[in-house]
């Protein structure tokens, strides 16, 4: 029954996605890679939603709960916060310019040689951290959640390989051959599929403690007093990732970029139908991720309530434990707590269904990123350097061929990156992702609010903050290391970089390395730059309501 629920609705998405795209023209630059600037507020919340609730995500963040508790919830309320900004402040200058790409606005406003270092620092990002990630957390929530070494025979490390590839294999035909719409299309099926199978799976567990501790009071007090009664607290401990100060650095700007800086996400906005349009999805998206903790964050501290205090035994035998090779301890693999949550509460028909939402989730996240980097790479380096007078199809072909590139590395780089890091894996993918998120987010802020800082200037600093990034990053010391002991996390370590590069260029810019004349950014009329007359309201509404829910859960 599994297996005949899961093949059927992963056939069934690919039928309705089909039937929704049969129409659309990927020959063409604009139709390939921004769905022919056809997009609504629907399809657009729904693809924004799908490529961030992937498997990173869902297996990430829970894991993270699993031991640290509501204090990750930080992530998802500091998201909300970023779609509305993202949403009434740059979506607007992205789409008067009518661009297809980051860089390319990069380029509009410094030059070049920006815009193709930016391109280049993505795709390599993209293949390296993102897309392994994806694949590796998706792999473990799958053989766990289908029991696929009791029923294989195979070892842990092998599946992975194995799921990886099917996974990369699958995911690819969409982004390669369908191009951006059938990427949203099937995101928003996906999606609501995700959204109706994640919170029956907080809800199931729920009952389940209930049932264990004779009352939903009693299941709510156990819970609340797991971790030293810390499990339900917003704003964690010390020696947590996320304790609250780091809302105001890295944790701060890390998600502030992710969400109006990263190609992979906002591509789905430029190929919006007008600002209205794009404004309504990015604030129907910021909603949902406000309330994404029901999904994301309670699902792992019940896991680990489950593990820790009822020691159930069927939770207990999935979940595992591992030997910490540092401090030659056995820890909790919390990289299987949510498969073993969903396989613990959800019904053999179910359990195939919710399967194939969490291939789709993987799949949503694979490829919109696969169509990100083919974007980067056919028009910020190949149509620009490569091939200048290459034609239409000759463009998209060059970003069909990238993607399969970037996908089969991607599955090689998958478990040598993230295999062995299971405790606190979400906050070491986060950690690889500020050395290229913190320096693309200085140089852009800076060249949104100053009109004369120049390319040479932005070249600099780009570099400079790379490579602070990567020496504090991967030569930190260790957990008692030079980083943690001046800055106290590695997430206040991006947060006083940040501040470094932009005092950087501004010291640059007094240096002479300023533009003859400051920019004046241009109006491309692709689309209609109206605003949603509701959007202000509706987006402060919506600030005050995510600063509400973590205030409520601090004390």
């Amino acid at each position: 029954m599994t297996i005949i629920t899961f093949l059927f609705f992963t056939a069934l998405v690919a039928i309705l996605t089909w039937w929704f795209t049969r129409g659309t023209d990927v020959s063409t630059n604009e139709g390939y890679f921004l769905a022919g600037r056809s997009l609504t507020g629907v399809f657009i919340a729904g693809s924004l939603l799908l490529t961030n609730l992937s498997t990173e995500q869902l297996v990430g963040l829970n894991g993270g709960a699993f031991n640290d508790g509501l204090s990750l919830m930080c992530w998802e309320v500091i998201a909300g916060i970023s779609l509305v900004i993202m949403g009434l402040f740059f979506l607007p200058k992205y789409l008067k310019s009518g661009i297809t790409t980051v860089p390319q606005y990069l380029e509009e406003r410094f030059g070049a040689r920006v815009r193709a270092v930016a391109a280049m620092i993505f795709i390599v990002a993209y293949m390296l951290v993102l897309l392994p990630f994806v694949l590796y957390s998706g792999s473990k929530a799958l053989i766990s959640m289908l029991d696929l070494k009791e029923s294989t025979g195979l070892t842990e490390y092998q599946l992975i390989w194995i799921v990886i590839s099917a996974i990369a294999l699958l995911g690819g035909a969409y982004a390669i051959l369908g191009g951006l719409k059938a990427i949203a299309v099937s995101d928003t099926f996906n999606g609501a599929g995700l959204l109706v199978g994640g919170l029956l799976v907080t809800v199931l567990a729920w009952n389940l403690v209930a049932d264990l501790d004779g009352s939903y009071a009693a299941a709510y007090d156990g819970i609340k007093s797991l971790h030293d009664g810390d499990a339900l607290q917003s704003m964690g401990k010390a020696d947590e990732g996320t304790y609250w100060p780091t809302l105001f650095t890295g944790v701060l700007l890390l998600n502030f970029f992710y969400w109006s800086s990263n190609q992979q996400i906002i591509q789905r906005t430029f190929g919006a139908k007008n600002l209205a349009e794009g404004q309504k999805g990015v604030l129907i998206a910021a909603f949902f991720k406000i309330l994404a903790p029901l999904i994301l964050i309670i699902p792992g501290i019940i896991a680990a309530y489950l593990v820790i205090e009822k020691q159930d035994a069927e939770m207990m035998e999935r979940v595992g434990q591992k030997l910490n090779e540092k401090t030659n301890e056995m820890e909790w693999d919390t990289g299987n707590a949510y498969g073993a949550l969903v396989t613990r509460v959800l019904p053999p028909w179910l359990l195939g269904f919710f399967a194939a939402v969490i291939v789709g989730s993987i799949l949503s996240t694979f490829n919109s990123v696969l169509n990100s980097a083919a974007t980067l790479f056919s028009l910020d380096v190949y149509k620009k350097y490569i091939n200048t007078n290459a034609n239409t199809q000759q463009v998209v072909r060059a970003g069909q061929i990238c993607s399969i590139l970037v996908g089969l590395l991607a599955v090689i780089a998958s478990p040598l990156v993230f295999y062995g890091r299971e405790k606190g894996i979400f906050d070491f993918f986060q950690s690889l992702n500020g050395v290229y998120f913190i320096p693309l987010l200085a140089i852009l802020l800076v060249g949104l609010f100053n009109k004369t800082i120049n390319e040479k200037a932005a070249l600099i600093t780009l570099f400079t903050g790379v490579a602070i990034m990567i020496v504090g990053t991967f030569f930190s010391g260790g957990d008692n290391g030079w980083v943690n002991s001046i800055f106290a996390n590695g997430f206040h370590f991006m947060g006083a970089v940040f501040a470094l590069l932009i005092v950087l260029q501004f010291v640059l810019g007094a240096m002479g390395l300023r533009r003859d004349k400051p920019f004046a950014q241009k109006e491309s009329k692709a689309v209609d730059i109206t605003p949603w007359k509701h959007a202000k309201l509706v987006g402060g509404t919506l600030i005050v309501f995510a600063l509400f829910l973590y205030v409520f859960f601090a004390f």
